[in-house]
């Protein structure tokens, strides 16, 4: 796979996944559904973090379910993203201009801190 296509590129790649799950499933998920497979997966993304980071006792990674490596942590952070996309659009956001928009009024901010 190309690893260099644009941000909106990726956000249409994951809706042809999930229109695809939707068809397996027989039923589009709500915003609700959304929400809790996020937090779902931030949890995820946490558990990983926390055990390459130490946090958990030394031989953690040898348990069933607790091996985890930048490819685990990376694979969290696309489904977090993955259910972004799917909230942004229920609401019907563009993502992509959500983003720039943000982080313009950011920098916006910045100016203003820093003088």
């Amino acid at each position: 796979m190309n690893k260099e296509i644009s941000f909106q590129d990726a956000i249409e790649l994951y809706r042809d996944v999930y229109h695809q799950f939707e068809k397996i499933e027989g039923r589009p998920w709500g915003v609700e559904g959304a929400i809790i497979e996020l937090v779902k997966q931030v949890g995820e993304l946490a558990k990983y973090v926390m055990i390459v980071e130490n946090y958990y006792f030394t031989d953690r990674e040898k348990q069933p379910g607790y091996e985890a490596n930048r490819k685990k942590i990376g694979n969290e952070l696309a489904d977090v993203i993955a259910q972004v996309i799917r909230i942004a659009d229920h609401y019907q956001i563009d993502l992509v201009e959500a983003h720039i928009q943000a982080r313009e009024e950011e920098i916006e901010s910045l100016k203003h801190l820093t003088g």
